[in-house]
């Protein structure tokens, strides 16, 4: 976990300069609070180095070290929280023009936050004590990892075609990508966090009927399809385009 949670944010912060490129071009406005979304840039790289032993809570640290770390696990969502702000007021009193990159990156800001709120949830030593090893996790994780990363890349793929090849990509196609992407995403990873809390270990392939994971683990099943009807959008209008 030393590399390995360091790592989604080395992940994360080239989805953050993607939304910072995309989020002023399609509000009209220069970016706010530039000095300071630098800083907290800063800030997130500095913190990461310090939070990875909150996955380890479970294998019973001393109480001194489920403090700091819970500490620092706290404290990375303040640099992340300053970002969401300075996107929202580049966005507040702008000229907002809704095409696909910045249907992408608005989902994107929408998504942090609640990827974020679990995050702060599982920086709770009691709590991530009870959900370690389960579904709980890995929707967070892919909350992050997907939400943010993916629909900026996404959002990035739309903001740079048409300058990478000189052929705008087909509008609709693009809107019906970002909508079948976006509906697929929350009904496999809203509900994935309830399996997880009724206690629904990681690493499973099968289960006993019974235990109340059935229905959930089929809408996330469900919501598969619509994200690769998605993506299926995506490919056809690239190629087309």
């Amino acid at each position: 976990w030393i590399f390995g949670h360091p790592e989604v944010y080395i992940l994360v912060l080239p989805a953050f300069a993607i939304i910072s490129e995309v989020v002023p071009v399609f509000s009209r406005k220069p970016i706010f609070g530039y000095s300071a979304m630098v800083a907290a840039t800063l800030a997130i790289g500095f913190i990461s180095l310090g939070v990875w032993a909150h996955h380890l809570f479970t294998i019973g640290m001393t109480s001194y070290a489920n403090a700091f770390f819970v500490a620092s696990t706290a404290a990375i969502a303040v640099p992340t929280g300053i970002k969401i702000f300075n996107w929202v007021g580049t966005m507040w009193g702008g000229k907002i023009i809704f095409k696909v990159p910045m249907l992408f990156c608005i989902a994107c800001l929408c998504q942090l936050l609640i990827a974020g709120l679990t995050g702060i949830m599982l920086s709770a030593a009691p709590f991530d004590w009870q959900l370690g090893n389960s579904y709980f996790v890995v929707a967070h994780f892919h909350y992050m990892i997907v939400s943010v990363i993916v629909f900026a890349v996404f959002a990035g793929t739309y903001y740079w075609y048409p300058k990478v090849t000189g052929r705008m990509m087909n509008e609709t196609l693009g809107k019906w990508h970002f909508w079948m992407f976006l509906i697929g995403f929350h009904l496999t990873f809203d509900f994935m966090h309830i399996p997880g809390a009724l206690g629904m270990p990681r690493r499973i392939y099968t289960y006993e009927p019974g235990r109340g994971w059935e229905i959930w683990n089929l809408i996330v099943s469900i919501g598969v399809i619509f994200q690769l009807v998605g993506i299926l959008c995506w490919v056809v209008n690239s190629v087309w385009s």
